[in-house]
C-alpha cells in the first residue's frame, strides 16, 4: 500500500510497521528530521527524488513524503475486546454502518485514536475500506486503531450485546444524548453519510441516542458526529 504525507509516514515508523521504501522530496536533502532518523534506524533507505516523481507515485497533496508499506492488516472483534481488557478499561467501540467517503473514515479513525476508542468495526460491504486517503486523512491513526471488518454488522452487534455492551446508534428520533449514561461497556454506531443508520441495524440497537440540534440544518457529517459523541464518553469516564 503507498501512503503519503509527514504524518501518516511518521506514525508508521513510529508504530513500527513494515515500511519497504520512502521517497522523499529533493529539498529535504541534508535536513535533520525524525522520519530520516527512524528510517535509519529501521534501515529503510530513503529516495531523494524531484517533486514530478513524488506526483507519478501519488497524485494528490504528498507534503512531500510517500512510502510503500505492508497492506493493512485488520484485526478481529475479539482483539479489539482483548486490547481493552489488557488494559483494564470498559471496552469502548465505534461501529461505522456503511461509511463510503473515504475522508469520513480516515477522520473517524483518527478521532477514535485521539479518545481512546478500543477499535473500531467496518461492513466488509457497502462501505469503504482502508486506502491511501483513509491513511492521509488519519494522518497516522490507522498505525495504531485497530479496525475490523466483518460480514454481517447486525450479528457482529448481537455478539457484542451478548458479551455486555450496550450499543448505542447515534442517530435523530432518540433520546437526548448528554442524557444517558455513557459510563459501561459500549459501542456508538454511526451512520453512513447518506443515508443515516438502516433500519435493521438501528432495531438491533439497545437505545437510539441524539445529539441535540440547534440550526436549520438537522443532521452532522459522521466524523464529526462520531468526534462529539465519542468525546461526552471520554468526558464522563475522566468523572
Amino acid at each position: 500500500m503507498i501512503i503519503c504525507g509527514k504524518n501518516a509516514v511518521l506514525e508508521t515508523l513510529r508504530a513500527n510497521k513494515a515500511v519497504y521504501k520512502i521517497w522523499a522530496s529533493r529539498a529535504f536533502l541534508g535536513q535533520d528530521n525524525e522520519i530520516f532518523f527512524l528510517a535509519k534506524k529501521q534501515h529503510i533507505k530513503i529516495n531523494f527524488v524531484d517533486k514530478k516523481d513524488l506526483d507519478k507515485l501519488y497524485s494528490g497533496a504528498h507534503q512531500g513524503y510517500v512510502a510503500e508499506i505492508e497492506d493493512f492488516k485488520y484485526s478481529t472483534v475479539d482483539d479489539i475486546l482483548n486490547f481493552a481488557d489488557e488494559k483494564k478499561e470498559q471496552p469502548f467501540i465505534v461501529i461505522l454502518d456503511g461509511v463510503e467517503d473515504p475522508h469520513n473514515l480516515g477522520s473517524v479513525i483518527r478521532v477514535c485514536e485521539c479518545a481512546g476508542v478500543h477499535g473500531v468495526i467496518i461492513p466488509k460491504h457497502g462501505a469503504c475500506a482502508i486506502n491511501e486517503t483513509v491513511s492521509k486523512t488519519s494522518a497516522g491513526a490507522i498505525s495504531y486503531v485497530k479496525i475490523a471488518k466483518v460480514t454481517n454488522l447486525n450479528q457482529t452487534i448481537q455478539q457484542l450485546k451478548k458479551q455486555g455492551l450496550w450499543v448505542y446508534g447515534v442517530e435523530l428520533g432518540g433520546d437526548d444524548f448528554y442524557e444517558q449514561d455513557l459510563n459501561g461497556p459500549i459501542a456508538l454506531v454511526i451512520g453512513s453519510e447518506g443515508y443515516g443508520t438502516k433500519s435493521l441495524v438501528k432495531k438491533n440497537c439497545d437505545k437510539i441516542l441524539t445529539l441535540p440540534m440547534f440550526g436549520n440544518v438537522n443532521s452532522l457529517n459522521a466524523s464529526v458526529a462520531c468526534g462529539v459523541s465519542c468525546f461526552e464518553v471520554v468526558r464522563q469516564r475522566r468523572k
